[in-house]
């Protein structure tokens, strides 16, 4: 056989092996469809917390409280919300006490009216006014609103974390005013505005219907409001 021939039968071989091996088996995976995220749960989805109209329209006075003490890092955080309150030109006129101390909360119930649930209650916060920090002219008294303002937050953060709490009102009684500087030791120029008496809901107060369509108007007074 020439070889010629030789080369032409070895190309032949290998053809027909090339033609006739087993060819893998391709599995093709189809896509996995797209999934559509989720919508972001709120804070307070995520937290169990509610949301803010619930605490809202929850918020009650809390004048009765279990023996559970209340934590310094639950009280900043309440704190906190009071600095976060609106303020009339950010004068920020305010300082805020954090009250712990079984004796001085005693005094403090003794000092005013109204305070006694303070002998039971395991903390309070006194929310001031600093009188360097005051506006000038007619403005001065607005510091009157951001204290105000404060002490609602502090109501709602208190209410929105499980915990109870009550707005006494100190400024501008001055026989109250002198009591409780004088029980903490609040130096010239530092204006005692409310007390907040602070602990864990006995769970008695429940919140009051004070919606009063009214009162409501639309555009003008006495245009009634008619969604």
């Amino acid at each position: 056989m020439s070889y010629e021939r030789i080369v032409i039968l070895i190309l032949l071989l290998l053809l027909a092996a090339a033609l006739f091996r087993p060819q893998p088996v391709v599995t093709v995976t189809a896509p996995k469809p797209e999934t559509v995220p989720e919508a972001a749960a709120s804070p307070a989805e995520t937290s169990g917390l509610p949301d803010v109209l619930t605490v809202i329209h929850q918020r009650k006075s809390v004048r009765s409280y279990t023996g559970e003490p209340v934590g310094l890092p639950e009280l900043r955080e309440l704190v906190r919300a009071g600095f976060a309150a609106p303020t009339a030109g950010n004068a920020r006129p305010w300082a805020f006490v954090i009250v712990t101390d079984r004796a001085k909360l005693d005094a403090l119930a003794d000092a005013m009216p109204y305070g006694k649930m303070l002998k039971k209650a395991p903390a309070a916060i006194a929310v001031c006014g600093v009188e360097s920090a005051f506006r000038s002219g007619e403005s001065r008294e607005m510091w009157v609103q951001d204290c105000s303002a404060a002490t609602e937050n502090i109501l709602l953060a208190a209410e929105g974390t499980g915990l109870g709490a009550v707005w006494l009102g100190v400024y501008p009684y001055k026989d109250r005013s002198a009591s409780i500087s004088s029980i903490l030791k609040l130096p010239e120029g530092i204006v005692p505005f409310s007390l907040i008496s602070v602990g864990h809901p006995a769970g008695t107060e429940k919140p009051k219907q004070k919606y009063d369509p009214s009162r409501l108007f639309l555009q003008q007074w006495g245009m009634p409001f008619r969604p």
